[in-house]
């Protein structure tokens, strides 16, 4: 008996070009051999604007997850190509892929470990300014204000639930994959000097 062919990738026909269905998580070598090729897809980068400038992958768009979640409709119309997300490690843009997949699109990718992934791969990066990423201020806020509660509950007792709430709020981040600290942390003037707006971002991926 002969065994049956491999099915070859599937493809959906477009007006400009023949799409090769990808898998939704990619490694950095892949992301990077498919944007050297013709149909190489938009990087869309959801970390906020400060991260973005201390260092990001050549040819990136910088769409912030805060103004991903408040313009979801309007930013949806100007993906129709192939769309890869990027944050630090993944976690933002899964959360960025959640939002525009509840739209419709099924044209999205991640970039597996994000641009600690692509650093370590050898990646080509633009660099600027260095800031603190988002991740990074999180476990000082978070560290710190554990620590306050625990050397203040030695003359006041209580105090020893405000770390409480902070291991709870945490565990619950982890569980959850989204980050209420994280979130008020992205809109400080820190994290959002030089912040594109809506009309700046859709003016750069409809010039495209």
């Amino acid at each position: 008996m002969s065994l049956p062919t491999p099915s070859p990738p599937t493809a959906t026909s477009t007006s400009s070009t023949t799409r090769v269905a990808r898998a939704t998580s990619l490694d950095a070598a892949t992301v990077r051999e498919w944007m050297e090729a013709p149909d190489g897809p938009r990087i869309i980068d959801v970390r906020t604007s400060a991260e973005f400038t201390t260092a990001h992958i050549p040819g990136a768009y910088n769409v912030p997850l805060d103004l991903l979640k408040e313009h979801a409709d309007e930013l949806r119309h100007h993906l129709d190509d192939d769309v890869v997300l990027v944050c630090r490690s993944g976690a933002r843009a899964g959360q960025a892929e959640t939002l525009l997949q509840a739209g419709g699109l099924s044209n999205l990718h991640i970039l597996h470990g994000g641009v600690t992934a692509w650093e370590a791969a050898k990646g080509p990066v633009t660099l600027g300014a260095a800031r603190w990423d988002l991740e990074r201020q999180l476990r000082f806020v978070a560290g710190g204000i554990v620590l306050a509660g625990v050397l203040v509950s030695t003359v006041i007792p209580k105090a020893k639930w405000v770390s409480g709430s902070i291991g709870a709020g945490l565990t619950a981040a982890a569980v959850s994959n989204s980050c209420l600290m994280g979130a008020m942390l992205s809109r400080l003037p820190y994290n959002r000097d030089g912040a594109p707006d809506l009309d700046n971002v859709v003016r750069e991926l409809a010039a495209v």
